[in-house]
């Protein structure tokens, strides 16, 4: 009776085991499907057509990315709360600053507001030197244990205000900003590089916001304004700085 009973367990175990594995290929399967039409619908469909971008897009899961009670609205286009008041940016606009900064690889990358992960992760896969920065110390580190998870563990990241850059590592061939400033930090336009791009949402006036991109070239910079957005605020040290620095496009 007790080694039917061992072996009735037993085989109720392995039903179970394959009943939780079979739920996780399936969910992981759905996401999969959800993300190619991600890409097909919201991207390729409208105008993010760098097929090294699209690709990024494609492979990084978002849904792992944000808390489990939003995983089923990982791939629509909306931005999405993830801790400490933040959020995760809508797949779209991650995908138009990547590809407006125009990254080759081997190129270095610094990222100021690293967030949940998922835009270094994108760039990740578009070169392997990225240093991103994060202010929020939980967010740091519940961003290096996804990365790393998922095997992005060559994302250089650090915790610690984004207005001085990252020094050491300095040129950097392309900078993003992922959050609003009223102008951009002196130190961070010193690290760009000559013929470095730099893409930020910059604030213009109480209520506006503008994705601009800047370019270095010569020593100087040009700006053009891409498009509307919205983005939560930098904060840290742009917020108490008074450099005299005016924001671009003014």
């Amino acid at each position: 009776m007790q080694k039917r009973r061992l072996f009735f367990s037993s085989a109720v175990l392995l039903l179970t085991l394959l009943s939780i594995e079979g739920d996780v290929a399936g969910n992981e399967n759905s996401h999969a499907e959800k993300r190619r039409r991600m890409v097909d619908e919201q991207l390729r469909g409208r105008d993010i057509h760098d097929p090294r971008v699209l690709e990024a897009m494609s492979v990084v899961p978002r849904h792992l990315f944000v808390p489990s009670l939003y995983r089923d609205h990982s791939y629509k286009d909306q931005p999405l709360p993830i801790a400490e008041g933040q959020t995760i940016s809508q797949p779209y606009i991650v995908a138009f600053m990547t590809q407006a900064l125009n990254i080759r690889a081997g190129e270095k990358v610094l990222e100021v507001g690293t967030g949940s992960g998922y835009q270094a992760a994108v760039l990740a896969h578009l070169t392997g030197a990225v240093y991103s920065i994060e202010i929020n110390q939980k967010l740091a580190a519940l961003a290096r244990r996804t990365l790393d998870e998922l095997g992005y563990g060559g994302v250089h990241l650090k915790t610690g205000d984004g207005y001085r850059g990252w020094e050491e590592h300095a040129p950097f061939d392309a900078v993003i900003i992922t959050c609003a400033a009223e102008r951009i930090p002196p130190p961070l336009l010193q690290q760009l590089g000559e013929g470095g791009r730099m893409i930020l949402p910059l604030k213009h006036g109480a209520f506006s916001e503008k994705l601009t991109l800047i370019t270095k070239r010569n020593g100087k910079t040009e700006s053009l304004v891409l498009m509307d957005v919205r983005f939560v605020p930098m904060t840290g040290e742009v917020k108490i700085k008074k450099d005299g620095t005016p924001p671009l496009g003014d």
